[in-house]
């Protein structure tokens, strides 16, 4: 294969297909991870000039893992790791839910973590090797709503500076990218989305294509490793006592 390979989970839906298309417009070929859309995938795919399918629950981390050791063994110039899935359910500060506790940290910072210990280990590349793990603005700008969601995100954050310590090669890079209010989440209308998706320094809604471009960006490894990109029109920069989500509706 003469195309360089790139790995997405999460890449069938919302921003996970937005990364796929622009990855994809862009040469690569592009590995679709599915969680539990396998056919919006295939349908994906399908209209792609060079992509695939792999699926794999990731709160079975060990499965996650057995995934990657696969893919390194037949790709040949595996340059890429994007970990965009993410599970977001809402809990607060007042009470922990333990069930969504569990899956925020597996999925949203643990096994991704592990598979990228495991990329980096294992993925064979022309180039410098690149993981790039989906943070969130929250980072910088954190309310206590989505409780467990937030905790999983600044542990998977601190997983992007000491895995770039590590050195595993001294081309490899290992990235965050930290979105805003971007597209609608959880229960929220389209409306209400047209409101709290300017609820940021620009006023503007923040583009999927926006992330795609960073992400590309990133591809060339032009940023020192351990870095993070906020791609979010400001939003970090502000104090929001609430989710904008709830903040829309008030």
């Amino acid at each position: 294969m003469s195309r360089p390979a790139v790995l997405i989970t999460g890449g069938a839906k919302r921003i996970g297909a937005a990364l796929t298309r622009a990855f994809a417009d862009a040469g690569w070929h592009v590995v679709i991870h599915v969680g539990h859309s396998p056919q919006a995938g295939a349908e994906l795919a399908a209209t792609l000039p060079s992509a695939e399918t792999v699926q794999c629950d990731l709160l079975d981390g060990d499965a996650a893992l057995a995934m990657i050791d696969r893919l390194a063994e037949r790709l040949d110039d595996w340059r890429m790791l994007v970990n965009c899935a993410a599970v977001f359910q809402p809990d607060t500060a007042q009470a922990i839910d333990p069930a969504i506790f569990a899956e925020a940290m597996t999925v949203n910072a643990e096994t991704p973590t592990r598979m990228s210990q495991r990329f980096l280990a294992r993925a064979r590349a022309r180039g410098g090797r690149r993981v790039v793990q989906f943070l969130d603005m929250k980072l910088l700008n954190p309310n206590p709503d989505f409780f467990s969601y937030t905790m999983a995100k600044h542990a998977f954050a601190a997983g992007v500076k000491m895995l770039a310590m590590a050195q595993y090669r001294a081309e490899d890079r290992v990235y965050g990218l930290a979105p805003g209010a971007m597209l609608p989440s959880f229960d929220q209308a389209e409306h209400e989305h047209e409101t709290s998706g300017r609820m940021n320094l620009l006023r503007r809604l923040t583009m999927p294509a926006e992330l795609a471009d960073a992400a590309l960006w990133l591809a060339d490894g032009w940023l020192a490793s351990g870095e993070t990109l906020f791609i979010d029109s400001g939003q970090h920069l502000l104090a929001q006592p609430r989710d904008v989500l709830y903040l829309a509706r008030q």
